[in-house]
C-alpha cells in the first residue's frame, strides 16, 4: 500500500513525526503554493527563506534515499492550491494512506479533516512532538486553572524537562524569574556582535531570482539576504548566539537603539518556527552556557522563558480557543491601519524606525513589535484584523499560531485578558526610557497636549477613558483611573480633544 508522507512548509525537521516509520515505497510530498504565499502578501525575504529552506530540505531527503515528490511554484501542473495539489498527488501515486504531522495552523487542520470525511484515503494526523507541550496536555492544564498565566505554566515546563532545576526540585539560583535583573535601558557605548551572512548556493540564488520576479510588489526588501536555509546553517546561528550574544541578552532584551535592528537578540525564531531548530536543544544549549560559566543566569533564564514558557504557552492558547479566537475584538477596535505601517512615512521616529527595520529585514525585535507598533495600534484603536494581517505578512517568523495570540491577545488586548492580565499600554515616556528614539523625534515625550506633544501620550489617556467600562474592574489598572480622575474635567477635555486631532491626522496621513 502506497503511503504519502506530507511535509508542510514549517515542518522541515528530519525527526518530525510524519516521517517516523517511513517505508521504502512511501512518497514524501512537498509543494510550493501560490495560495500560501499570497493569502497575505508575505515579505519577499520570508518567501525566499521559506522556499529555499524547503528545497534544501527536499534535497536532504533525497540524499537520505527517500522518494520525494516536490512540486515547485512554477511547475506548469501546479494549481497553487493546497487541496487540489494534495488530491492530484493522491491520484497520480495511487496512494491509499496519508500521514501528516498536525498542522500548526487551524485552517490546514480543517482542510485535512474535511478530506478525511469526503475522500476514500486513510488520513493519519500525528502529534507534533517537536513542541514540548502537546495540545491535549495544554488543554488538561487549562482545565485545572481558573486563570491561565504563563508564569505558572512555565514553572511546570521547567519541572517537566528539568531545565535550570536543581536536584532538590528548586529553581537554579533560588528564583524562577530574573526579570528584576533584565530589561534595562540602553547605555552609551554598547557594542553589538556582528551577525552572520551565509553563502548563497545555486538553490538560494535561483529562489532569489524567482522571488524578485514574482513578488517584488510585496512590502519589504529582498536583498541583502542573510538567512540560514538549512539545519547546518541554523545550528551555526544558534551556536553564534549562545557564544557571542546570549551573555548580554537578558540585560538589554527590551532596549531599543536607532539604527540597531538586532542588538542582543537571538535571530533564531524563524529557524525554530520553520523546523530547522528544535526548542529543547535550544534550551539545553542555553542552560549549558550557564552551567559552564559562559553566560549569566539572568540572560539564560530570560531566554529559556521565551522558548520553554512563552512560545509553548502561546501555541496552547491558540489551539485552546480556535476558531472563535480569530473573531475576538474585545475593545471593538475599528480604525483602519495607517498607511505608515507600510511606508514608514510618519513624524513619529519610533514607528518609522520599527517599520524600516521590518521593511529591510523582515524582522523587528519583540519589544518594538509589542511596545511601539503594537502599542500604537492598541492606543489608536486600530482594527484588530488589519493589524494581525500586517504582522502575519511582514515578519519572517510569523505563522498564525504564534502571530495571532501575540498580536490579538498580547499587543491589542483583543481577547479581553486571555493572554495578558492587562493591556500593554504605554505612553511616550516608556519609549523614551527604553530607547534613544525620542531624542531623534520632533515630538516631546514629556508633553501631552502641546503642538509638539508625543502622540502616544494623549492616546494613552484617551485609550483608558474611552474603554473605562471594559477596563475599570481590571485589578492591574486602578492606578491609571485614579490618576485620570485627579486631572480634573478641563485637563481631561483637552487631552481627549488632542487625541481626536491625532486620530484625524493619522487618517489624513499628517501624523
Amino acid at each position: 500500500m502506497t503511503t504519502i508522507r506530507l511535509i508542510l512548509c514549517d515542518q522541515l525537521s528530519h525527526n518530525i513525526s510524519s516521517l517516523k516509520g517511513i517505508a521504502k515505497n512511501d512518497f514524501v510530498l512537498m509543494f510550493e503554493l501560490m495560495q500560501e504565499l499570497t493569502y497575505v502578501k508575505h515579505h519577499p525575504k520570508k518567501i525566499a527563506f521559506t522556499l529555499s529552506s524547503m528545497r534544501h530540505f527536499a534535497n536532504e531527503l533525497v540524499k537520505n534515499k527517500h522518494k520525494v515528490r516536490y512540486i515547485e511554484l512554477e511547475d506548469p501542473a501546479n494549481s497553487g492550491a493546497f487541496v487540489t495539489e494534495l488530491q492530484r498527488a493522491i491520484k497520480e501515486t495511487s496512494a491509499k494512506r496519508l500521514v501528516v504531522t498536525e498542522p500548526s495552523e487551524y485552517r490546514f487542520l480543517e482542510l485535512l479533516q474535511s478530506m478525511a470525511i469526503e475522500s476514500d484515503i486513510e488520513i493519519e494526523i500525528r502529534h507534533d512532538d517537536r513542541f514540548l507541550c502537546s495540545i491535549p496536555d495544554f488543554k488538561l492544564w487549562a482545565q485545572q486553572h481558573k486563570q491561565l498565566r504563563m508564569e505558572y505554566f512555565y514553572r511546570e515546563m521547567r519541572r517537566r524537562y528539568k531545565i535550570l532545576l536543581e536536584q532538590d526540585g528548586k529553581p537554579t539560583g533560588g528564583e524562577w524569574n530574573y526579570d528584576k535583573q533584565n530589561r534595562k535601558p540602553p547605555t552609551k557605548g554598547l557594542i553589538f556582535p556582528k551577525r552572520i551572512s551565509h553563502q548563497k548556493d545555486s538553490i538560494t540564488k535561483a529562489v532569489l531570482e524567482l522571488v524578485h520576479r514574482k513578488f517584488s510588489q510585496h512590502f519589504g526588501r529582498l536583498e541583502p539576504f542573510h538567512f540560514a536555509v538549512n539545519r547546518e546553517q541554523a545550528l551555526i546561528e544558534l551556536d553564534h548566539f549562545i557564544a557571542e550574544v546570549l551573555p548580554d541578552f537578558g540585560t538589554y532584551q527590551d532596549a531599543m537603539i536607532a539604527g540597531e535592528p538586532f542588538l542582543y537578540h537571538s535571530l533564531i525564531s524563524s529557524y525554530l518556527n520553520i523546523g530547522l531548530l528544535l526548542p529543547l536543544e535550544i534550551c539545553q544549549k542555553a542552560e549549558q552556557a550557564y552551567r559552564t560559566g559562559k553566560a549569566p543566569l539572568n540572560s539564560v533564564e530570560g531566554f529559556i522563558r521565551q522558548i520553554l514558557g512563552w512560545r509553548e504557552f502561546i501555541r496552547g492558547i491558540y489551539w485552546l480557543h480556535m476558531p472563535k479566537y480569530a473573531a475576538m475584538n474585545f475593545l471593538d477596535s475599528k480604525q483602519p491601519l495607517p498607511e505608515f505601517y507600510w511606508t514608514a512615512e510618519t513624524k513619529m521616529f519610533c514607528i518609522a524606525e520599527a517599520v524600516r527595520h521590518t521593511r529591510d529585514y523582515a524582522y523587528s525585535h519583540h519589544i518594538q513589535r509589542l511596545m511601539v507598533t503594537g502599542n500604537f495600534a492598541l492606543l489608536a484603536g486600530i482594527d484588530v484584523a488589519q493589524v494581525q494581517e500586517w504582522y502575519l505578512a511582514v515578519y519572517s517568523d510569523a505563522y498564525e499560531w504564534v502571530e495571532m495570540p501575540n498580536t490579538l491577545g498580547m499587543a491589542l488586548f483583543g481577547d479581553g485578558g486571555i493572554v495578558g492580565s492587562k493591556p500593554y499600554a504605554a505612553s511616550g515616556k516608556y519609549i523614551n526610557k527604553m530607547s534613544n528614539f525620542c531624542s531623534k523625534c520632533q515630538f516631546d515625550p514629556n508633553e501631552t497636549i502641546g503642538d509638539n506633544a508625543c502622540p502616544f501620550n494623549a492616546l494613552y489617556w484617551d485609550f483608558f477613558a474611552r474603554n473605562k467600562n471594559k477596563l475599570k474592574n481590571n485589578a492591574r489598572v486602578p492606578f491609571v483611573y485614579t490618576t485620570w480622575e485627579k486631572f480634573g474635567e478641563q485637563k481631561q477635555k483637552s487631552i481627549r480633544e488632542k487625541a481626536v486631532q491625532i486620530l484625524l491626522d493619522m487618517q489624513e496621513a499628517k501624523l
